[in-house]
Formats: C-alpha cells, structure tokens, sequence
C-alpha cells in the first residue's frame, strides 16, 4: 500500500476547476517533485495535501489513515514556505524550538533537538542571531530545521529556493539531497525549476491545467515523454518539432517530409499508420551539424551560444523554424554558414495528432 494516496481529488474555486481529478501513490521516503508552468496546480495540489485548502471532492490517506478533513496540525506534516516564515523577533534558537516548547515538550529533549538539527544544518554557531542578522541561504536552513526537529511523516517544500541567487539555489538543492539521504522522510517538493526537478527527485510529477500529464523518473521524463505537452517542457533548450506534411513509403525505409526537411528513416522506427499531420520530435543532442550536402536536411547557423563546454546552434531550416543543435564549444562552427543536418532515428519522438507520444522500437542514423 502506498504511504500517501490521494484518489480523484478536486478543488474548486466558484467556476473555476484548479484541481482535476488527481490520482498519486507515493511511497515511504521517496523525493517527489510537482512541476509544471505557472498556474498549473502545483502549488495548489500541495496546500491541499498540508490542509491549507479545503478538498473539494476526491480523498487524501497518510500512512492508512483519512487525513481529506483533517486540521493541518493534525496531519503530522511539515511545510516550509517560498517567505521562510520566520517569526523575526525570535532567535534561531527560539524558532527552531517553537513547535516543540507549544507542544510542551520536556527541556532537555527540545535542548538535544535542536543542537543535532543545528549541527546538521550548519547553524549551530548561528543560534543566538535573529533572522534579519542571516543571510537567505541561513534563512531557509533555519526555516528546514524548524521543520525537521518536528520529526513529521512527511515534507512538504513550496518553492523553498526561489527567492535565493543561482549559487545559492544549487549550494541549497545539495543540502537538500543530502537531507533526504540522511533522514529517510517523504518529501514532497513544488518548484518551476525543472533543474531542481530533475537532480533532486525520486519521481517526477508534471501537472498543466490542474491535471497530472505524467509522473516517472526524470531519466523517464526526458528519453520517454507521454505527450508532445511533457516533451517540450522537460528539457533546455526544449525538443526540436517537424511537422509532418507527407510520408512515402519503399519497403525498409521511409521518407518523412516536414516542409524542406526530407528525412529517409527506417520503417521500423515509425508507427504504421504515420502521416500528415503527425509530429517528429528530436532533442537538440541527437542533431548533428554536418558540412553542406552531407546531410538530409540543409539550414543556416543563424545563432550560437557559447556555455563554456558547449554551444547551441540555432540553424534556420526553411520551412522548419529554427532547429536547436547542442555541438562543442570549440566545434570551429560559425554564425551564418551553411550546414546539413543528420539526425539520430531512434531518438526521435513521434506525436499523433492528439499530441500523444507513440513510441516504436528502432536505431539508426537518419541521413538523405
């Protein structure tokens, strides 16, 4: 049985439907990242879990036990805020220990707890300073440890990075991992980040317009994308799209035509009932830049973007739009040539019309 099950939950807002029908098992200790646009839920479908929000329709369970209309403080859960919620006139001493002086806990056990979360999490030297005397990283750890010296079944993060700079962000995703290895607790994390998705989760959820897309690995997400929605959201820069305008077929192979890109693919990568109207997806790593006339399909470096270790290409292919292609940093390309473009065959995505991703098994090279 899963540790938390929510089962066909709604919420309602007047005419508006934030949640729709949410179905989600999530097991004992796992990291489980929500991720989606702006609006999506995410944030939403948390606050329900915590019981900030009052469910509408559909159940929550924690640990067996029917938790839909519980208080919060009676759900043996955890939240740390995107604000850091700090009382500002406490020390971190006083803060950390704020949930277990209310629940009247002995001296000397509130005492131990709080010097093992502080050493734990660096702010052992700190506990004596008042939160607008920290910095935003110390801030955020003090709002964990307030959280973990509750000892709750289950964690829940509301974009707890969002408001610190990117050294900060990735010193903070660290500690985070390494919190989780150490504890063993269910955590369950909102971001807009998909960085932070996919380097600290277990699993993955992708919400859009208040309904789950998809939910597995990041590894799952990237390579095996359920629809064309979850495909160009997971990924920076997001998948290349051809739209298909026609398919021939001649026995092992098949030419795929999307607009001035003529790709000859082996048959047994495309599903049988291809055609026009259908979508080719391809990550800008299974792109290859090729001198002129060495690959099917022909385009202008019209962008570089130099990152250091590696580029991306933006190459104008008629009819196509701009193609990303991921390419080394020291690759001697340059803006404005003329290049081919050869691309991986079993690492295209195909989208039906309906935008669902059909997969077929296959591996070659697409060339002219």
């Amino acid at each position: 049985m899963s540790y938390l099950n929510i089962k066909d939950l709604h919420k309602h807002y007047d005419q508006y439907h934030a949640i729709r029908g949410v179905n989600l098992e999530i097991q004992e200790g796992e990291f489980i990242v929500f991720v989606g646009p702006s609006g999506c839920g995410k944030s939403t479908l948390l606050r329900l879990i915590a019981g900030l929000e009052l469910v509408s329709e559909g159940s929550i369970h924690l640990d067996g036990r029917d938790i839909t209309e519980a208080p919060s403080s009676k759900r043996d859960l955890a939240m740390v805020f995107q604000s850091y919620a700090l009382y500002p006139h406490m020390t971190v001493a006083e803060n950390l220990s704020f949930a277990l002086r209310l629940a009247k806990r002995p001296q000397a056990e509130i005492d131990q707890k709080v010097r093992s979360v502080a050493a734990s999490l660096q702010l052992d030297k700190l506990l004596a300073r008042k939160p607008r005397e920290l910095s935003g990283g110390q801030r955020q750890r003090v709002a964990i440890g307030r959280a973990i010296v509750r000892q709750p079944k289950v964690f829940l993060f509301d974009e707890p990075l969002s408001n610190l700079d990117a050294a900060l962000r990735v010193q903070m995703r660290l500690e985070l991992a390494r919190l989780h290895k150490q504890l063993g607790t269910t955590m369950i994390y909102v971001t807009h980040d998909q960085v932070e998705a996919m380097t600290l989760a277990d699993r993955v959820v992708i919400l859009n317009q208040g309904q789950i897309e998809q939910c597995g690995s990041p590894i799952e997400l990237y390579q095996q994308p359920a629809n064309r929605f979850v495909a160009e959201f997971i990924g920076t820069p997001k998948m290349n799209m051809l739209a298909i305008d026609q398919v021939i077929h001649g026995g092992e192979s098949v030419e795929v035509r999307a607009a001035d890109a003529h790709l000859r693919l082996p048959a047994r990568v495309l599903a049988d009932n291809v055609s026009a109207g259908w979508s080719l997806g391809v990550r800008p790593e299974h792109i290859h830049i090729a001198p002129i006339g060495d690959g099917p399909v022909q385009g202008r470096i019209e962008l570089i973007e130099n990152l250091g270790s590696e580029a991306y290409c933006h190459v104008q292919v008629n009819g196509c739009g701009n193609l990303v292609v991921k390419s080394a940093a020291r690759s001697g390309l340059m803006e404005g040539q003329q290049v081919s473009l050869n691309f991986d065959a079993e690492e295209m995505r195909l989208f039906n019309p309906q935008n669902q991703a059909v997969y077929v098994n296959g591996g070659e090279t697409a060339h002219g």
